[in-house]
Parts: C-alpha cells; structure tokens; sequence
C-alpha cells in the first residue's frame, strides 16, 4: 500500500506519498481500506517533530479514517468484511490501509456520506469528552470555545447548544463571526479586536490556545467553572494566580485524546455513538468540511491547515 511519511521534522515538503508494507490486524483489530482520512492539528505537530509517539503508534499521520473493513483479526465480533465504518485511530489514518482496535470503530451516521464521515471520529470524540465527560458541561451553563472556526470549534458549538448550553466563542475575522452565529453561537468575538474576558463570566471553557490565554481563561470562568486545555497553539507556559483558582474553586484539565488507553477510546467511542450520533442524523449537529485534498497531495492540505483561512475540516481523499 501507499502512506504518508515524514521524511523529518519540517514543513509541508516534508510529507511524502511513498510505498510501505500493508498492515495485518492484531486479535481484536481490524484492517480498514481507507477511504479518507482528515487533518488534525496534532498532524501538523508530528510533522514539526512536536508530538512524540507513544511505543507502537504508527509513524504516519492521521487520526481518523473512514473506509471499508477488509480484514479481521481474531476475536473481532460484530463486525464483517465490507462494513462501511468510520475509526479513531492513535496514527496511520494518512494510507491506503490502516489497522485500527474493533472498540474504536463507528457506523456511518444516516443522512453522512462514507468520505464525509472521516472528519467525524477525532472531532466529535474530543469535544464529547472534555466538555461533557471531563467538564461536566449542563443545559443553561455558559460555554467559552476558542478557535470556533476550527474543526473541533464548529462541532463544539453546535453540540454544545444541542445540550442547551450558552455558547460563546473566538474567531479570526469578520466573516468567521458570521459563520460561528450562523452555526448557533450566542456570542462570536472577534480575537483579534475583541478581549474575550469582557463576555464572561464562563462554566467552561475548551481552550486549544495554550499558554497565552490561561491567566485571562481562570479570570473569566464563574465559580466552580471547568477549564479544559486540549491544544497548546500559542504556547506551553501561562501566569496563573491561584487564589483565583482557590476562591472560585476552579477545576484545570489538560487533556489529549491520542494517549488514552484503547478501553479508554472504546468507552469515548462508544458515548459518542449513542448520544452525537442522534444529534448529527436528526441535523442538529454538521460537519463542515472546507475543502477534500488527494491524498497524496497531502503536503498541499498542509498548508492550507497552516494557513489558517479554513472554517471546519480539511479531508484526505484515496482515489
């Protein structure tokens, strides 16, 4: 089969669509004939060289495929050979072919196309986990997503308003403003003339920023308020006054998905499919997908993630 490899830490060019051994599935792993993948931030980190792997993860980028179960491994149940499916994988998602564990697998939404379904997985699995799982979030609380124009920011939003939840988010630009309000956002502040601080007070705040918004994230939540810290964009090191923290008794969660054990994925997998799943075929919840790039041209939908100028997902096409 072909990937996607990493020549060595660097830009785009970096990126190459070479020939590699196919994958065979473990016991309780199937083998997947991808029909696209999706980007993701943390695939621009690996290519930096900024996202070390765990023992055993794949070299190649991509966490989330969708495609067609070609192989099974032994215990694999449920399941059968030419099942239209969608995977959260720890890496690989970038090839024609890619092992994933069973656990992590997910039907295709009604109403979802097979090549759409590939920006589902990672996106809809992060959001439920941290603002749901981890933070708990209620109908009525008031909701901070950063980065609203992003993949995980789009899905945020709507999930999030899906639950009942007062949404509140930061974009780049006017005419993101606009799209964050048409996906239902109550509020969309424009970071670059706007101080987030002045809307709050929060419940929640989902931060994909970093270092540099966390002195201002801790100011703005209300009492008992959540933050949860999903992405380090703009820095590893922030101010934090803890009185702040100790007088509101505020909660500070750091989390990742692609570290998480595989029960742990399976447990996420399985949540999402039986609460998201409803809200995406009743089309409460959409996938925004920017724009569908070749595979092999994977260097060019690089670029364009770096760029910063898209509004939801960026896929990656077999075929």
């Amino acid at each position: 089969m072909k990937a996607v490899s990493i020549k060595e830490p660097g830009g785009p060019e970096v990126l190459e669509w070479i020939e590699v051994a196919d994958p065979t599935p473990a016991a309780g792993e199937v083998v997947i004939d991808v029909v696209a993948s999706a980007l993701n931030r943390a695939d621009v980190m690996q290519r930096w060289g900024l996202y070390p792997l765990a023992p055993g993860t794949s070299p190649y980028p991509g966490l989330e495929v969708s495609g067609r179960i070609s192989a099974l491994g032994e215990g694999v149940t449920g399941w059968q050979v030419g099942d239209e499916v969608c995977a959260l994988l720890t890496g690989g998602g970038y090839a024609e072919k890619v092992a994933v564990p069973a656990g992590q697998l997910l039907t295709v939404p009604q109403g979802v196309g097979l090549i759409e379904a590939a920006g589902l997985p990672e996106v809809t699995a992060t959001v439920w986990s941290n603002i749901v799982m981890t933070a708990g979030l209620k109908a009525g609380e008031t909701l901070l997503v950063h980065g609203g124009a992003g993949g995980v920011g789009t899905l945020a939003i709507q999930i999030a308003k899906a639950l009942g939840a007062r949404v509140v988010t930061t974009v780049g630009g006017p005419e993101k403003v606009a799209w964050a309000r048409e996906l239902g956002a109550d509020v969309a502040i424009d970071y670059r003339t706007q101080d987030f601080a002045g809307f709050g007070p929060y419940d929640v705040i989902l931060d994909v920023i970093g270092g540099a918004y966390l002195e201002r994230n801790i100011q703005s939540l209300a009492a008992d308020g959540r933050l949860v810290v999903i992405g380090l964009q703009n820095g590893l090191v922030g101010q934090l006054n803890l009185a702040d923290m100790v007088f509101k008794r505020i909660s500070v969660h750091g989390t990742t998905l692609r570290t998480r054990s595989v029960e742990d994925k399976a447990a996420i997998v399985a949540e999402v499919e039986k609460k998201v799943w409803p809200m995406i075929e009743s089309g409460a919840v959409q996938l925004l997908i920017d724009q569908t790039v070749p595979m092999a041209e994977a260097a060019e939908a690089h670029r364009l993630m770096e760029a910063g100028g898209h509004i939801g997902k960026i896929l990656l096409v077999n075929g």
